[in-house]
């Protein structure tokens, strides 16, 4: 679950983490009074939605004038930002965060994360910060350090000097006691409330040799929201697709993607298995849907409801290994589905394992039309040629 820019920095700003001064508002006839209470000029105003990248698609941007602090609200609030990471429909800004300006010295980066190799948390450390890390990973990536950390010892100093004496020019001691600080209580924050990502970018030190977090990121593990309920109250269903929150309501493993091909798939892996084989029969998957292996008939049907709601599918995929969730039961919630919501794409089912004779007899008794594939490779094919452009 990801949380907004001015949720993270509350979060900082009680676990010790420097962060500017700043406010959110809704509306527009609520700068006057914020630009009286926040240091400025400068004042920084920055769209708050789920996305990087914001700096580039103008939802971040730098006034000297209350009236510029106006205009940029108005031209942020209500209305979508595209960056690269939200596609070309963008995301809609409901709320606006009002910063003091900063006078910056030096931009750094830091993250926490953790690293698949060593199943460990790591500590991620640049001087080139303000820019991509993913750019930098490609273009400098000697200018990316790292630390893993070990869970059962925690952060020790010794993991900090690592990191910050490697900066060249070295910064004043005060300075360097407050990047120390700075990463300990990251580290902290990124246990505490079970993250998969806490990241600061930049993290700056200003021209007076002071460390502030200017950007703030944290993404929390959903398996663990069962556990932290105050983060899961911080949860901004605006910033989610409503198909998504729908599936969700339905304990379905759903995420809307940018093709036109719809799969339905039981178990993850089998999912990742099917998009990449629609992808290299020439076509474009258009959502991620694992039903699971426990999946009831119901879930079947709301995951047909879910994908045919989305207007761009043209061709649906069912790619079933029967297991746990039996093949009859994934054909009963076929059925129902095709009474429900009117079938208005050609559909290709493949089927395999437990009861699935008694799966193809149920379908076979329907008034369903379908395609049926004998292997998965053979789904994959049937169902691009289905999509006009594809494959």
């Amino acid at each position: 679950m990801k949380i907004h820019e001015y949720q993270a920095k509350e979060i900082f700003s009680k676990s010790g983490i420097p962060v500017p001064n700043g406010q959110v508002i809704t509306a527009p006839d609520e700068v006057a009074k914020v630009c009286q209470l926040i240091n400025g000029p400068p004042w920084a105003v920055k769209a708050q939605v789920h996305a990087g990248g914001r700096g580039k698609g103008g939802g971040v941007r730098l006034a000297h004038y209350p009236y510029e602090v106006v205009t940029a609200t108005e031209s942020m609030l209500g209305k979508p930002l595209v960056t690269q990471q939200t596609g070309p429909d963008g995301i809609k800004v409901h709320q606006v965060l009002i910063e003091e300006g900063v006078d910056i010295g030096r931009e750094l980066y830091l993250g926490m994360m953790m690293d698949r190799v060593s199943a460990r948390p790591e500590m991620i450390f640049s001087p080139s910060g303000g820019v991509s890390i993913e750019n930098v990973a490609v273009e400098a990536p000697e200018l990316i350090w790292s630390e893993p950390i070990d869970p059962g010892i925690g952060w020790l100093p010794f993991n900090g000097r690592n990191l910050v004496y490697r900066l060249d020019p070295l910064p004043s001691p005060e300075t360097i006691r407050g990047l120390m600080v700075i990463m300990k209580n990251v580290y902290n924050v990124f246990m505490t409330l079970d993250c998969s990502l806490v990241e600061i970018n930049p993290l700056v030190i200003t021209t007076a040799g002071r460390v502030l977090a200017l950007d703030a990121k944290i993404s929390v593990d959903d398996n663990a929201l069962f556990r932290q309920k105050e983060i899961l109250k911080l949860d901004d269903s605006s910033e989610r697709d409503p198909l998504e929150l729908m599936a969700a309501t339905y304990n379905l493993n759903y995420i809307r993607l940018d093709g036109k091909i719809g799969a339905m798939v039981n178990g993850a892996g089998l999912a990742m298995a099917t998009m990449d084989l629609i992808k290299s029969a020439g076509g474009e998957p258009a959502n991620f849907l694992d039903v699971g292996g426990g999946a009831t008939e119901e879930m079947i049907t709301k995951g047909f409801e879910i994908i045919l709601k989305d207007r761009r599918v043209e061709a649906i995929l069912v790619n079933i290994f029967g297991g746990i969730l039996r093949c009859d039961v994934l054909a009963r919630g076929v059925v129902a589905a095709a009474k429900k919501s009117q079938m208005r794409v050609p559909l290709i089912i493949r089927l395999e394992g437990t009861n699935v004779e008694e799966g193809r007899k149920i379908l076979e008794g329907s008034d369903v039309s379908f395609l049926v594939a004998r292997d998965l490779a053979e789904a994959a094919e049937m169902v691009a040629r289905q999509v006009p452009g594809e494959n």
